[in-house]
């Protein structure tokens, strides 16, 4: 049997956390086992839908590197389709129409809550009860699924274990509304069946649904796939993870600095083990990963520990990489590095220090825009003895080798010569040429810079 797993988001709204680690643990099964990982977008809900949430979707998706091997496809352009099966269960007796009104179905749920009874369809137009009932042509009519009666609906979940409904639990649930159009479980069983699919990995609010979608699989005579359903994600503070929590969408995460190999190595510990692994590729996940170390609780999202992952694979990411993303991030800025320093030298002083890429790209920032100290740290570092002793240096940078060593040793001796401590030159000298009273080690911030630019920027701080 070949595994084949998908990912079928509801396109009103963002691919958010929780559906990426959805798409993340599905295409990882199928890259363990070989198989076929599909995209399937669920737009039948076209009041809510929209192009922007699809294109979101995708986007999240190629951001994370989720390549899907067949779609996307969208159930809006298999309509035919869904219809033609509908008919096809209309004619085997599998469904039937009801022509029970609005107004009835309000008054059967108040009576039975009034009951203290569960709200549901009494079955009124079902074959076995309805059949005494005359056809009512001239009223809008929906179609209806015939649910066993009697019985049980069961399956062994993935992560949950076995699950059981009583048949008695779930009423004879519609599968195609009034005005034609068919509903959320029955295009999801439709597709499964005609897409082959083996696993359905997914959120655990589908649980619900999964008794219902069984039952039509088996009317439909399709095979019944395996079921995990994911326990939800908390937020830091324990609570249900939601937009209060911080990133609304996955490419939110890329817009406040952290890279995808970060995010996905942080999504794949969240809810999964594999022994005290914290740190691993994509690679590697694909070969440990199972449902059976899948944990059933919730997952609580630690935003410090992905931050943590994220400084990693920062101080690991390829050179070049990390330039492309700077000059991007600068530019978002309006600041152009084409005239300024190497920008690979500049990062190469601060990626150690960085948390995520916004603040590696503000840390980098005045090298290529003159960034003026408040006027608090003038205050503080920019005093007379201090204006002295950036003269006296200026002019032995103007002269010196230009070179680190010999750039560190030339502040060291102009301190010594006016009787000063290292860090009383320094400091004021990272103020004039940064605007912060910290940075990198200054002979190599002075060697990145190159002369011309710190004669230009010392100048100026001393013109002030």
């Amino acid at each position: 049997m070949t595994v084949r797993t998908r990912f079928a988001p509801s396109p009103t709204g963002f691919l958010h956390i929780g559906g990426a680690r959805t798409a993340l643990f599905s295409w990882a099964y199928a890259q363990r086992h070989g198989g076929k990982f599909i995209l399937r977008i669920e737009d039948t809900d076209v009041e809510r839908s929209t192009p922007e949430a699809v294109q979101a979707i995708l986007d999240g998706m190629a951001w994370l590197g989720l390549n899907y091997d067949e779609g996307p496809f969208y159930q809006m352009q298999r309509m035919a389709r869904y219809r033609e099966v509908i008919n096809e269960m209309l004619a085997a007796g599998t469904a039937y129409l009801c022509y029970t009104t609005r107004e009835e179905l309000d008054a059967m749920r108040a009576e039975q809550e009034a009951r203290k009874k569960k709200p549901r369809y009494d079955g009124r137009w079902r074959p076995e009860a309805g059949k005494t009932l005359p056809p009512a042509p001239d009223l809008p009519s929906v179609v209806r699924f015939r649910n066993p009666s009697g019985g049980v609906v069961a399956w062994d979940d993935q992560v949950k274990g076995r699950i059981e409904f009583a048949n008695t639990e779930l009423d004879d649930f519609i599968i195609a509304r009034a005005d034609g159009t068919p509903t959320y479980n029955f295009c999801v069983v439709v597709d499964d069946w005609e897409m082959a699919i083996t696993h359905v990995i997914r959120g655990d609010d589908h649980v619900n649904n999964t008794p219902r979608q069984i039952n039509l699989l088996q009317a439909l005579g399709a095979p019944v796939p395996s079921y995990a359903h994911l326990s939800m994600i908390l937020g830091d503070d324990g609570q249900k993870l939601s937009k209060r929590h911080g990133a609304v969408s996955v490419m939110q995460y890329d817009e406040d600095g952290y890279l995808p190999e970060a995010v996905l190595n942080y999504l794949a510990r969240l809810g999964w083990s594999h022994g005290d692994e914290e740190v691993f590729s994509m690679e590697q996940f694909t070969q440990w990963f199972d449902l059976d170390h899948i944990t059933a609780s919730a997952a609580q999202f630690n935003t410090e520990k992905l931050n943590w992952l994220n400084a990693h694979y920062i101080k690991a990411a390829d050179p070049q990489r990390l330039v492309a993303e700077i000059t991007r991030r600068l530019a978002w800025k309006g600041v152009a590095t084409a005239d300024g320093p190497d920008v690979a030298r500049v990062v190469a002083l601060y990626r150690d220090r960085a948390g995520n890429l916004n603040e590696l790209a503000d840390a980098v920032h005045p090298f290529y825009a003159v960034v003026h100290a408040s006027e608090d740290v003038r205050k503080q570092h920019l005093t007379e003895s201090a204006r002295k002793a950036l003269s006296v240096l200026r002019a032995g940078l103007a002269s010196c080798t230009w070179q680190a060593a010999e750039l560190g040793q030339l502040v060291k001796q102009t301190a010594a010569g006016l009787d000063l401590k290292m860090p009383q030159v320094a400091i004021p000298l990272r103020v004039a040429l940064l605007g912060l009273p910290q940075s990198p080690a200054i002979d190599a911030v002075l060697e990145v810079f190159g002369r011309e630019r710190v004669l230009q920027r010392l100048d100026a701080a001393l013109a002030l």
